[in-house]
């Protein structure tokens, strides 16, 4: 292939330069602490809970953002009502937002005395500087990846898959659970674990409504933020680096996601 040894190359040295290098760094200063220290750090009361918040609210609103989403998908593409490209790329608007203007926006609007959060106070639900207020802002930005991973999946279903399957007396159920979803799997999980890892690493969004109260409200990335102010650099690192593995495995997973939709869509 012509131009391959030179454009090799520049994609070697690029990404070593913005990507590997400095992954090398953060291990390197991860060294300076013995097995005994970064077992320590990451097994202290407050890196767990700091931890388990980042996961499993990412979890959560994954999980929301899979079902939601795909009702949104369902909506935008199989019927026609007005004001729909509106809607359209009103799902667009996370990936657009600075992420702090969305988190100071989420507080206002769900304070005790917003537009949302009034009529919740009331009923005894409280939402910003909450674990809920991260949840909701973990939605918020993770509902576009799932929306437009799965949508043009589902405009490439040919409609007369289902126009067959009813032909052949299935009725609305068993044709979306036997015939479209299957289709729609290996989308749907690929937005899963994309709308997962961008919870997981969210920040700015996500510190504003949190109330970034220790062991209550305080997230994996804010922690670092804290560790490095106080000149912990190994302890920062040493998060870090968990954090890097997870988001590792988590997009080793999506790769491998997409290439199982390459072969089975087609299928259908």
């Amino acid at each position: 292939m012509p131009g391959f040894g030179l454009t090799m190359g520049l994609t070697l040295t690029w990404l070593s330069v913005i990507i590997l290098i400095p992954l090398a760094g953060l291990f390197l200063k991860t060294l300076e602490l013995s097995p005994g220290q970064f077992w320590e750090i990451l097994t202290s009361r407050r890196t767990l809970n700091a931890l388990k918040i980042s996961f499993g609210l990412s979890f959560a609103a994954a999980c929301v953002n899979l079902v939601m989403g795909t009702i949104i998908v369902w909506a935008l593409v199989r019927y026609r009502f007005p004001g729909r490209r509106l809607f359209d790329a009103i799902v667009d608007i996370p990936f657009a937002l600075p992420t702090a203007v969305a988190g100071v926006a989420l507080t206002q609007l769900f304070a005790q005395k917003g537009w949302l959060g009034a009529p919740l106070a009331e009923l005894g639900i409280k939402v910003a500087f909450t674990p809920i207020g991260i949840f909701l802002a973990m939605v918020f930005i993770g509902i576009p990846f799932v929306v437009r991973t799965v949508q043009p999946v589902l405009i490439d279903l040919d409609p007369e898959i289902e126009e067959a399957a009813a032909s052949l007396g299935a009725n609305r159920w068993h044709t979306v659970f036997r015939v479209i979803l299957p289709s729609l799997i290996p989308a749907l999980l690929t937005g899963f674990a994309l709308a997962f890892a961008r919870a997981v690493g969210e920040y700015g969004s996500v510190i504003f409504i949190a109330g970034n109260l220790p062991n209550v409200s305080e997230i994996a990335p804010l922690l670092i933020v804290i560790r490095l102010s106080e000149f912990r650099y190994a302890d920062a690192t040493a998060i870090a680096v968990v954090m890097l593995l997870a988001a590792f495995v988590i997009i080793f997973a999506v790769n491998r996601l997409q290439r199982w939709a390459q072969t089975r869509i087609p299928a259908h």
